[in-house]
């Protein structure tokens, strides 16, 4: 058992002290390829086993022919492990060099093309995590491109919406200085309407920079769904009387309130409804919900509108979309940001919200999670 023991500590303190210059060597040579990473720790594992090897040859005192023989042996060992490792480093360089392919071409078009499997199960990873990044940016172009889109069609619309009513108080306050106005206190009136329309875009225009930059600071409270269509109801009251259409609403009971800020579900539910009331023909109806399903609260409105084509739906509350080119001069649609506010307002509350076709018109419906 000593000479065991023995033995066993020669071959260790020989290859010990090979396997020691061999791990110097190879953090010089870390920053090298990997064929010369594997060649170099295939070399320093046989010359550590052949160390070991002659250190207890002499130690045993072999003959010299066992001891020849012992080299041979191990020369012939060494130069197999050599061409493995080769091999190895081969096909492990080849899969780097695919995935830098790939990854090049994420970097030129923003499209990565995952190579064939590679060598190893870490590339393989690192491959798939590639492909993930690759999708995800290209659904961050699509929306950026989107949102681009959008904006471009916001400003120029919103253009037009300023410069409209802006040429038309000039006139009217030209006419006034003058002394031509045919009736004055129309005018007056006239005046007070329009400045209040371009007071209701500066305010909706203000909401949606808001929700888009992130800064909308909700102040969570319990919020009866009662009070909310019974305020939506009573605010739009006055333009559905105008219009001769019929405005109605009912909220399901609920034993507790909804926690929500108030102030933004009114703002959201008075675009829904003012929107269905402006849609909606003369002696059409509008009719407004509350109510629980599946965990989330829901407000909803219901108009007479006839319908969006099912191409437009996916577009309903993208910014600045009125669902036609066509401008009607002196028609008060805002800007095409109520719809849009309401998302916003909705994703803020971590909900969702939603349009479809339902009999003569459309069911907008806004839903947040009911705790």
């Amino acid at each position: 058992m000593r000479d065991i023991l023995a033995i066993f500590a020669i071959a260790a303190g020989c290859s010990a002290v090979v396997g020691i210059l061999g791990w110097l060597a190879i953090r010089v040579l870390r920053r090298t390829s990997v064929r010369q990473a594997f060649v170099a720790v295939a070399v320093v594992a046989v010359l550590a086993f052949v160390a070991g090897l002659l250190g207890t040859a002499q130690a045993m005192f072999l003959s010299n022919h066992d001891f020849y023989v012992t080299i041979v042996v191990t020369v012939a060992a060494g130069i197999a492990s050599l061409v493995l490792a080769l091999l190895l480093a081969g096909q492990v360089v080849r899969g780097s060099q695919a995935l830098a392919a790939g990854a090049r071409t994420l970097g030129a078009d923003g499209h990565y093309v995952p190579p064939p499997p590679p060598a190893t199960a870490e590339l393989a990873a690192l491959s798939k995590e590639l492909e993930a990044a690759s999708q995800k940016l290209a659904e961050a172009r699509e929306r950026e491109r989107a949102l681009e889109s959008s904006r471009r069609e916001l400003v120029a619309w919103v253009s037009h919406d300023l410069r409209s009513p802006l040429a038309g108080l000039r006139a009217m306050a030209e006419a006034l200085e003058d002394g031509v106005a045919p009736d004055p206190a129309r005018f007056h009136r006239q005046i007070r309407v329009e400045v209040d329309r371009l007071a209701r875009m500066v305010d909706d225009l203000f909401e949606l920079s808001r929700i888009h930059a992130g800064a909308l600071q909700l102040t969570l409270e319990e919020v009866s769904l009662s009070d909310l269509v019974s305020d939506a109801l009573a605010a739009a009251s006055p333009l559905a009387e105008a219009k001769g259409v019929r405005l109605s609403g009912q909220a399901a009971a609920v034993p507790h309130g909804v926690r929500a800020d108030a102030r933004e579900l009114v703002r959201a539910l008075s675009n829904l409804v003012g929107n269905a009331i402006r849609h909606t023909p003369s002696s059409g109806a509008v009719v407004v919900e509350a109510g629980t399903r599946d965990g989330q609260a829901f407000l909803a409105v219901t108009d007479a509108c006839g319908g969006i084509p099912e191409a437009d739906l996916p577009r309903v509350f993208d910014v600045a979309w009125r669902g036609t080119d066509a401008r009607t001069p002196g028609e008060d649609t805002g800007a095409g940001l109520g719809l849009a506010i309401v998302r916003g307002v909705a994703e803020a509350h971590h909900g969702s919200v939603s349009v479809r076709n339902v009999g003569p018109g459309c069911r907008f419906e806004l839903a947040i999670p009911a705790s």
